[in-house]
């Protein structure tokens, strides 16, 4: 998984309003994945972000590989997140926050993807004050917050983003997004759906949008294959039909 800073000036908004767009939870170690790396600067990929994990985390100290696949992305205009696993509350606050410092003293992130945050309003505080410690350590950081379920309507006052569903595409096809996002604009939201086949790949885009989301990931692999590990075996496909749109 994996990423950066402040995009440069004259780059695209990494969330445009209205828009439908990429997000990447994940890619390999730039030293196995060179490939899907480099794909991920190509010019015009309608990309909102790519997230970098060097070791579920920063790891202990900066990875060359790591910083040259940053810097690149950065040169590109991609914004790049660093992934904190906030382990459903139980992630002391402090280590959060070293995390979040080795992220931007190394890679210069752009933000922060949040993984396994609360759900429920009784985690609220906790959230809101790591949100807001991020906040102070880099100004203007875009925050991703992914939840163990749905979340109550009160994490939308704390991130950019939300990640509404993560899942397989079995259950996304019955899934209902809930009432409360209709109050936002659906750039506010995002959706990671796996094990998702290629025929089923223009109705999967139909039910992103009637269900809100401004960014969405969505690959054939599974979780036993490490789904988010890996770009999907039909990206440049995806690619193709986010660009081009998708008619409701």
């Amino acid at each position: 998984m994996s990423y950066l800073t402040a995009p440069p000036a004259g780059a695209p908004a990494a969330v445009e309003a209205g828009t439908l767009g990429l997000g990447v939870p994940g890619c390999g170690h730039p030293l196995l994945a060179p490939g899907e790396w480099a794909g991920l600067t190509r010019p015009g990929l309608p990309l909102h972000w790519a997230v970098l994990d060097v070791a579920q985390g920063p790891g202990a100290r900066p990875d060359p590989y790591c910083l040259a696949a940053a810097a690149r992305l950065r040169v590109a205009g991609v914004r790049v997140l660093g992934l904190l696993d906030v382990r459903h509350g139980a992630r002391p606050f402090g280590e959060l926050v070293a995390d979040a410092s080795r992220y931007l003293d190394w890679y210069g992130v752009a933000g922060f993807h949040l993984v396994r945050c609360p759900s429920r309003r009784t985690g609220l505080p906790q959230i809101q004050r790591l949100t807001t410690t991020l906040r102070a350590l880099r100004a203007g950081a875009h925050l991703v917050t992914g939840h163990s379920g749905t979340p109550d309507a009160g994490y939308a006052d704390l991130a950019d983003q939300l990640v509404l569903y993560r899942g397989a595409w079995v259950d996304y096809r019955w899934w209902q997004a809930p009432e409360w996002t209709a109050e936002h604009p659906p750039e506010r939201f995002v959706h990671l759906v796996h094990g998702l086949p290629r025929l089923h790949l223009a109705q999967a885009l139909r039910i992103a949008r009637w269900q809100g989301a401004g960014t969405v990931c969505l690959t054939d692999r599974t979780e036993q294959e490490g789904a988010w590990e890996a770009l999907p075996g039909y990206w440049d496909d995806v690619v193709s039909r986010i660009g081009t749109g998708v008619s409701e």
